[in-house]
């Protein structure tokens, strides 16, 4: 019977130590679960799906913390309120999560790093599917907060879209957009637009364009052929040729020697130029000189001669006209006596 007792007893205590182990290994594995903290919380539009209570929370892939609760906005904050304000704000769920100050170090405060930009979102752990709580900062203008009519029971910090939704966003406009296209209208379009580029291909103006194209390149064709390109270009180098070997003969080198040979003559005749002339504006000035002394010696003789003249041509007068005067004197004297 004792021994019966003591196989419970020690049954007992191995499940208790067992308990025991299981709990320490929880509590080993945990990290900073039960850990003092900061506590923050943030609202998603998404699904949550993979984020449970003990996730952590990453900062530049470095844990910083860890998800402490989860629930839904309508169960948390809506009680008592107005229904219409359900319809917006309150289809959300709050993220509840303990940040260790120790890690992050000195920070400034949460409005400040939510002015600038810090925001949260949901991440997956590689192919686990396994959800965390990854804070970061973005632009503030593209991602502005999220205001709600309550007053959260911890410091607010707003949150972002996750990259896969995101791209599920994304993909649902483009469906969107695609949707709204008129497919069909676009492919009788360009059915028509084929059929007109067929017809005009083989009768329209394109059939006669090309034709045109054809004929003005035989043409081409025929006036090259014509032009005998090959003759005119042997013709072309034997011309260069010849231009060459002139450039290179006798002549041409004794005619550049002789060209030389007279620059330079003309270059020594030219050197003795500024002296005669120089020589020939003395002689000049001496010349200009010589003619206005001679002036001004002839010009009282040929003022004494015209006054001869001028006698001269008087007495001449007389001579024509009293002819007598000579020998009797000056002219008779004019009768005053009036003619009867």
């Amino acid at each position: 019977m004792m021994d019966g007792r003591g196989a419970y007893i020690r049954i007992g205590l191995l499940i208790v130590g067992a308990l025991a182990a299981l709990i320490g290994l929880t509590i080993f594995l945990s990290g900073n679960t039960f850990n003092s903290g900061k506590l923050y919380e943030t609202y998603f539009r998404e699904s949550v799906q993979g984020l449970e209570v003990g996730a952590p929370v990453k900062y530049l892939g470095v844990t910083v913390g860890h998800v402490r609760q989860i629930g839904l906005v309508s169960a948390e904050y809506a009680r008592g309120m107005p229904v219409d304000i359900r319809r917006s704000p309150f289809q959300l769920v709050f993220v509840r999560f303990v940040v260790d100050p120790a890690r992050i170090g000195e920070v400034p405060s949460t409005a400040i790093a939510v002015q600038n930009g810090l925001r949260a979102r949901v991440a997956q752990q590689g192919l686990t599917g396994l959800g965390y709580v990854e804070l970061s900062f973005v632009n503030p203008k593209q991602y502005p907060p999220l205001e709600v009519p309550w007053k959260p029971r911890a410091e607010y910090i707003p949150s972002i879209p996750s990259t896969l939704s995101q791209v599920q966003t994304a993909a649902q406009d483009f469906l969107a957009k695609l949707n709204g296209i008129d497919i069909e209208a676009m492919v009788a379009s360009v059915t028509g637009l084929v059929t007109d580029l067929r017809h005009s291909l083989r009768d329209g103006d394109a059939h006669a364009a090309f034709a045109e194209a054809a004929t003005t390149l035989a043409s081409i064709r025929e006036a090259v052929q014509a032009a005998e390109l090959e003759k005119t270009a042997a013709d072309l180098r034997d011309a260069a040729a010849a231009v060459r070997n002139l450039a290179q003969g006798d002549d041409m080198r004794a005619l550049v020697a002789n060209a030389a040979t007279a620059a330079a003559r003309f270059s020594a005749a030219a050197e003795k130029l500024p002296p005669l002339i120089a020589t020939l504006q003395s002689t000049l000035r001496r010349t200009d000189n010589g003619a206005a002394d001679l002036q001004q010696s002839l010009y009282p003789m040929l003022r004494d001669l015209q006054a001869t003249l001028s006698n001269l041509r008087d007495t001449s007068e007389t001579l024509r006209q009293y002819p007598a005067s000579v020998l009797l004197g000056g002219p008779p004297p004019r009768s005053r006596a009036p003619s009867r």
